[in-house]
């Protein structure tokens, strides 16, 4: 994957293939986001290694750090096949944004970037398979990059702050 570079209104941004060896880089960034609990289902225990398992995608897939100009990682990003065999032209794609980097352009430019390599691989479609309905921002978001909210399952999360919510599933049309 090539490098991307942008600039964003209180950033200047690069995207790149993560390595094994950033993961030091990326586990603060994945630990912060799953101590909140308030938008991945994984539980609030899970340690670095089994983080790593989760997040570091293998190929076809791919896992991706966006940083800052000094080396910074403001976020990162996995995707890949939402299905194996039958199912594996549709393509399906995990979010995190470091706490201190939220609102700067680091989770659109992720956005941008993971629609680019799905089209760039001739996939039919992102699939995201749970976005938590009080995520306001990221259903705002993904709504804004084109992604359709294709059904919600009542009640499937349980928020920390908003008690049970649901989660939706939401899809963007490549074809």
């Amino acid at each position: 994957m090539p490098l991307v570079t942008t600039t964003r209104p209180a950033t200047s941004l690069t995207i790149r293939p993560a390595t094994d060896d950033d993961w030091p880089l990326l586990w603060p960034v994945v630990e912060a986001v799953v101590r909140e609990g308030e938008t991945y289902v994984y539980p609030l225990d899970l340690t670095s290694d089994q983080a790593r398992e989760v997040w570091m995608e293998r190929p076809p897939g791919a896992t991706v750090v966006a940083e800052s100009a000094d080396g910074t990682v403001l976020g990162t990003a996995k995707m890949g096949p939402n299905r194996p065999g039958h199912g594996d032209h549709v393509g399906t794609a995990s979010f995190m944004v470091a706490p201190a980097a939220r609102g700067l352009g680091v989770g659109r430019a992720l956005g941008e970037r993971v629609v680019a390599w799905h089209r760039e691989r001739g996939f039919h479609g992102i699939q995201f398979n749970a976005v938590v309905e009080s995520n306001a921002p990221a259903v705002r978001l993904w709504r804004s990059l084109g992604f359709a909210i294709i059904g919600t399952v009542p009640g499937a999360f349980r928020s920390p702050a908003h008690g049970y919510v649901g989660l939706h599933v939401m899809y963007l049309d490549l074809t």
